[in-house]
């Protein structure tokens, strides 16, 4: 049963970056080729998101607990921060590194957040720092590495800002994966995520209001993409990353985060007909030897 279990994490981590990738190449095109601004979309997917995983739990699910959530202060009050530190402040640090250097650096320093996590663990002395770690931790961050920039040092020259927003948003996730982990031991995954990014939406509607936009001038195919970002690329992809720490650690959670890189290449280099470099596919190998490694090695309880 507990092998059953984390097999089923495997697949919803690995499930929910694979959607973050092909999620975030689409919302590539919108701003290029539509338009779309980020901040419009940002605010838009998480208010429709949210609506929709609060709207499956209470058909679903045991619908009690989406006002449940909000009775006890405690709760309500690490939901907010969960949702305004975590949920928005991960997205808005990551589109504010690409917007001022490249997405290269900005992947790069977010995916640093599973070694934030490894050292939190050792800091508090949650975990200690493993054999098996230091080849996970090496095999994501070269392979990364090799994916994004296809081992010219040249794509990693930006300004500082966008390094501090790039590191901004590596202790964002690593403080979005640990954070959710106590609502998840009260709540189903559905409450949490679809309230925080409620919230988030809210929050960024203040700025960028979803109605706010020349709906007339788009054509057909963006209302498809705007699907997919929205459904999968938002709404799926959070949901199985949370749920699947239900079963998973958070430090391989945060490692298999580095799909999404890689699915955001192949996406590109199949959608946009982009060439694929020798260096990029043992970019790509190592972070698929990763996974193997990962699915293969249990981590031992502590």
């Amino acid at each position: 049963m507990k092998k059953n279990s984390r097999m089923i994490g495997l697949l919803l981590v690995i499930s929910g970056c694979f959607f973050w990738g092909i999620g975030g190449t689409m919302a590539q095109h919108l701003f290029q080729n539509v338009g779309i601004t980020v901040g419009w979309l940002v605010s838009t997917r998480l208010v429709i998101a949210g609506v929709l995983l609060l709207a499956i739990q209470a058909i679903f699910k045991d619908h009690s607990q989406i006002t449940r959530v909000w009775k006890d202060k405690a709760t309500a009050i690490r939901l907010v921060i969960f949702s305004l530190v975590g949920m928005l402040a991960v997205q808005y640090t990551y589109m504010a590194s690409i917007d001022i250097g490249n997405a290269a650096i900005a992947t790069l320093l977010q995916y640093l957040a599973p070694v934030m996590i490894m050292v939190w663990y050792v800091l508090r002395r949650i975990a200690p720092f493993t054999k098996r770690d230091l080849i996970t931790v090496s095999l994501a961050l070269v392979g990364t590495f090799l994916l994004l920039t296809n081992g010219s040092i040249a794509a990693l020259s930006v300004p500082l800002p966008a390094v501090i927003w790039g590191v901004l948003s590596g202790v964002t996730l690593a403080f979005y994966t640990l954070y959710a982990i106590p609502l998840l031991k009260h709540w189903d995954s559905l409450v949490i995520v679809g309230w925080a990014m409620l919230i988030a939406g809210i929050t960024m509607s203040l700025f960028h209001q979803p109605w706010n936009a020349d709906f007339s001038s788009w054509p057909p195919s963006t209302y498809g993409y705007l699907f997919v970002v929205i459904i999968f690329g938002t709404m799926l992809a959070f949901w199985f990353y949370i749920e699947s720490l239900q079963t998973l650690s958070a430090k391989e959670t945060s490692l298999l985060g580095n799909i999404e890189p890689l699915t955001a290449v192949i996406a590109t280099v199949v959608w946009l007909n982009v060439p694929f470099g020798i260096v990029q596919w043992i970019g790509a190998t190592l972070i698929i030897l990763m996974m193997i490694y990962l699915a293969l090695t249990p981590q031992k309880k502590v």
